[in-house]
């Protein structure tokens, strides 16, 4: 996205968003192994605490948890702002429940706001085939146009026991023989 998008009504939802100024490593985990295991998020998982608080503190990259009316973590929107002029999704997401309940489009114009409240002339987000099957229509509908396409391999984070092996059923898990 190259350029702010025009401005919408916000889409109601009764969740609300909270900064996290100093978000704890374990804390931090698990609110991405809630939203994220569906989809194999695990590139945090592997970070030691040094270097998981090294991004999540840092000055230029700003967390916040979705909260529902009980005050409960349901979700995450973590912006990116290390490059200069450019906001990157880092991690976007509501806990697997809330899937095809509008809440994305809540969340997704809370992090445009966001993103485009700052000097930027660019905000991106990846998303990949292990994402949820409408993510990149999704982003689309938002006022992403794609950009690239990349082939990226990597152990199954089920088989490295770094998630457990009933996270996201919806990919095979192709375990060797013994």
């Amino acid at each position: 996205m190259r350029e702010r998008p025009r401005p919408r009504p916000l889409p109601a939802s009764p969740l609300r968003l909270a900064r996290w100024k100093e978000p704890g490593a374990d804390a931090y985990r698990t609110l991405f192994r809630r939203v994220g295991a569906r989809w194999l998020w695990f590139s945090r998982l592997l970070l030691d605490d040094d270097a998981l608080l090294a991004i999540i503190r840092d000055p230029q990259v700003e967390v916040s948890a979705v909260l529902d009316r009980a005050g409960v973590e349901i979700g995450l929107l973590e912006l990116d702002f290390r490059v200069a002029g450019a906001c990157e999704i880092a991690f976007f997401g509501l806990v697997p429940e809330l899937a095809g309940k509008g809440h994305g489009r809540w969340l997704m114009a809370q992090a445009l706001a966001m993103g485009w409240s700052r000097p930027i002339a660019r905000m991106w987000v990846h998303t990949c085939t292990l994402d949820h099957p409408s993510a990149l229509n999704f982003y689309r509908a938002q006022g992403f146009q794609p950009f690239a396409r990349a082939v990226e391999t990597f152990a199954d984070p089920r088989l490295l026991g770094i998630l457990p092996r009933e996270a996201a059923p919806q990919l095979p898990l192709i375990a060797p023989s013994s």
